[in-house]
């Protein structure tokens, strides 16, 4: 039944039945449109407040239980709930993967009208906590007040937070008191540095005023057991700067690179910053199979090192190389997948858009020693085209890794154009993936299809694909 409030309405006994897009779960009101809700499981019985209405779905929120789902687990992290990650902590791990697995099929018959071979199940992360090597935390001077605290009378002390912000709201920081992401020392690290500025009254920033000295705090870590500590201050205060990075190296000397950003900017990426090595190295390295990845503070690198490695061996074996051919890597980002391949291949070509990463590309090969790989800059739709081709040959096999976007239309027709024997599609966006599989479908057969989950506890899954001319 539905009652009338406001604009809103009410939806009592309401099943939740999927879980789709974004991590959003599914029902289904009463006139048979869908109901988007951001905190129930699939199986849980709730009372439902929408709070938009469109012509085909509602969005809404569960405001109570009358059931709770047989797939629900208890969130092992104190922030659930409140911080914008790990959305999906109250699912049992199982049930995640099933309905990633299911999202991705979806995509590719829906979107796509892609007749799928058997689908290889999708492959799970050892890890389910602790998986991720790169964080990224912001300080503030007014962090994020619950509503029970809103609503006290009580002095609150001290606001200063280090954490992540709050979904949707730019300049709202939530105080993480210990983060189930990063391995050991990150939370020792973080609260460590949170302390040390409070005692020594470091100003906190403050992101709609632009002002205060601590900005953002980056942790990388590696399977070499490298650790990366950078700083963003948001101006030069050398007495300050040297206090806290001093403190940092004497406190964890496991750290091997310390870097720090002055960045007075209105936002806080520091791509177009110096960054400044204080101490140590002014990089980190990542290993796999005896190849090593130097890693600096701007460069990408999959935040998943375990199940990267995983997804490159799937990526590798659909692929199926003998040693003879051509193998073009396009979006190759710092040239990992392209070194992973080059020992099964005759030679590899990479592109990608980003300078950095192809002078990274390139000194890691010289240091892993590939001499069969050659890189290329520039915007792929304007640098792969027919004299490109011309100039380094016709390839056997394209692997290509876009972005969340996927591939500009005129890449998909130039490799459409070229016709390679097997295309190997990895991709982190389902959705797009159909649609460039759609425009491809006439010429190529999906062969194979591996979902694999590179971050736990959240919605989002790669996706490799095999096509072979048909």
């Amino acid at each position: 039944m539905a009652r009338k409030k406001s604009r809103k309405q009410i939806f009592e006994n309401v099943e939740v039945i999927d879980a789709g897009a974004k991590g959003k779960t599914i029902a289904k009101a009463p006139d048979g449109k869908v109901i988007f809700l951001p905190n129930a499981v699939p199986g849980d019985i709730v009372d439902v407040q929408t709070f938009k209405k469109r012509k085909a779905y509602y969005e809404g929120k569960a405001t109570a239980f009358h059931k709770l789902s047989d797939k629900r687990t208890e969130p092992k992290c104190e922030h659930f709930g409140t911080c914008g990650g790990c959305k999906w902590q109250d699912m049992a791990y199982e049930h995640q993967l099933f309905y990633k697995q299911k999202e991705v099929t979806n995509n590719l018959t829906r979107i796509g009208h892609i007749e799928l071979p058997e689908v290889t199940p999708i492959l799970g992360s050892v890890n389910q906590y602790f998986y991720r090597n790169k964080m990224e935390f912001s300080f503030s001077d007014s962090r994020w007040l619950t509503l029970e605290e809103v609503q006290s009378d009580e002095d609150l002390g001290d606001r200063n937070a280090l954490g992540f912000h709050i979904p949707g709201m730019w300049d709202k920081i939530l105080d993480l008191n210990k983060c189930h992401l990063q391995a050991d020392p990150s939370n020792a690290i973080r609260n460590a540095v949170k302390a040390f500025g409070i005692e020594n009254n470091l100003e906190f920033f403050n992101t709609r005023n632009q002002t205060g000295f601590l900005r953002t705090m980056m942790i990388r870590t590696s399977s070499t057991g490298d650790i990366m500590v950078m700083v963003q201050f948001f101006k030069e205060d050398k007495e300050k700067r040297e206090l806290l990075l001093d403190f940092i190296a004497q406190k964890f000397p496991e750290v091997t690179s310390l870097q720090y950003v002055i960045n007075g900017k209105a936002n806080d990426t520091i791509y177009d910053q110096e960054v400044i090595c204080y101490k140590g190295q002014d990089h980190i390295f990542e290993e796999m199979e005896g190849l090593k990845f130097k890693i600096n503070a701007k460069s990408f690198y999959q935040t998943n090192s375990d199940q990267a490695y995983e997804l490159y061996k799937i990526t590798r074996d659909f692929a199926g190389l003998s040693g003879n051919e051509l193998v073009y890597d396009l979006y190759t980002g710092t040239g990992t997948i392209a070194q992973f391949v080059a020992k099964k291949a005759k030679k590899v070509v990479g592109v990608e858009a980003v300078p950095d990463a192809i002078t990274a590309a390139k000194e890691n090969a010289q240091l892993n020693g590939i001499d069969n790989v050659e890189f290329f800059v520039g915007d792929m739709k304007n640098v792969f085209n027919s004299n490109f081709i011309k100039t380094h040959g016709e390839p056997d096999v394209i692997i290509t890794d876009p972005p969340r976007d996927g591939m500009h239309k005129d890449v998909v027709q130039q490799i459409l154009n070229i016709a390679p024997k097997k295309v190997v599609y990895v991709s982190c966006n389902s959705a797009t993936q159909a649609r460039d599989l759609e425009l491809m479908d006439a010429q190529y057969k999906v062969v194979k299809t591996q979902a694999v989950d590179m971050f736990p506890q959240t919605f989002h899954v790669e996706n490799v694909v095999l096509l072979e001319r048909r």
